[in-house]
């Protein structure tokens, strides 16, 4: 099931990509529930507090409502909210391709790295970014994120999977020079809007093998990172088990898994061109669709 969030006059509102189109949940929901079994979340955090009841629900108006058009928006028209739009904690995966380690010229980690960005980060597909002003070395990194489903403490990687709910797209913007000056990364990563998520958030049934999806980011049309979530040194099992020692994971958690080779910071310093004013950037992942931002001056 694709899965998004878009505005309303009333606030963000649920929808489900479908072949004909975005089903409005909540006109759905009112016009249908009475004939389904169980309450139908009205919200993403009240499908994934839900769990599988919450999404067997949901499953169900979809075929409801298939074939009443009035319940259905076309999704060029809409404008979307953040895929996830309130995460608990949005945790970040640093250095975790092997060709992004060599690149940079670093070692490869021992155990995975861990920072996070905060609620502020968070944009939307089509959204405007904001380039801060504070900084000039402004990178993009495309990055596969998990979305956990439920709550997750001391799990084994064997079960790590489980926990999961679904798989977005995320851009990890990073200014670089902020980023450099301490060795907390927190003031590069988590400045306003450099957080992008979507345009979908996928259910794990539809994904199969997070550890095999073609990744790409492409600025004004240039492809600039090619890779596969194959060549991460901690896979997402390994990611989700290691975080769960350190902190419970609570549905709604973002976990970005780290970026492949081909950002502007691992380019010689002479061909180093960061993003400016103007640059559209795009990320797309195996079956998560393309999530696309264009840059601005703050």
């Amino acid at each position: 099931m694709d899965l998004l969030t878009y505005m309303e006059t009333d606030g963000l509102r649920l929808g489900v990509r479908t072949a004909s189109g975005v089903l409005d949940v909540k006109a759905a929901a009112g016009k249908i529930t009475a004939s389904l079994n169980a309450a139908v979340p009205a919200t993403l955090q009240e499908l994934l507090d839900g769990g599988d009841a919450a999404l067997a629900s949901l499953q169900s108006l979809v075929n409801q409502a298939e074939g009443d058009r009035l319940l259905f928006k076309e999704e060029p028209d809409l404008t979307l909210g953040p895929c996830v739009p309130n995460p608990g904690k949005i945790i970040c995966i640093g250095l975790n391709y092997r060709k992004h380690a060599e690149e940079t010229n670093l070692p490869l980690p021992a155990y995975p790295i861990l920072f996070n960005k905060f609620a502020n980060a968070l944009a939307a597909h089509g959204e405007d970014v904001p380039l801060p002003r504070s900084s000039d070395k402004i990178d993009y990194e495309a990055e596969l994120a998990i979305v956990i489903g439920k709550t997750a403490k001391y799990v084994s990687k064997e079960e790590a999977l489980d926990y999961v709910f679904g798989y977005c797209a995320a851009n990890d913007l990073s200014a670089r020079d902020l980023q450099s000056r301490t060795s907390q990364w927190l003031a590069g990563k988590s400045c306003d809007k450099f957080a992008p998520l979507g345009p979908y958030l996928v259910t794990k049934d539809e994904i199969g093998n997070p550890n095999d999806l073609a990744i790409s980011c492409k600025v004004n049309g240039e492809l600039r990172q090619n890779s596969n979530t194959s060549d991460m040194i901690y896979n997402c099992e390994e990611i989700i088990s290691y975080i769960s020692q350190c902190m419970t994971l609570e549905p709604g958690d973002v976990i970005l898994t780290g970026t492949p080779e081909g950002v502007v910071q691992g380019f010689p310093p002479e061909k180093q061109v960061y993003l400016k004013h103007g640059d559209v950037v795009t990320i797309e992942i195996q079956r998560l669709g393309a999530l696309t931002n264009r840059m601005v001056t703050e």
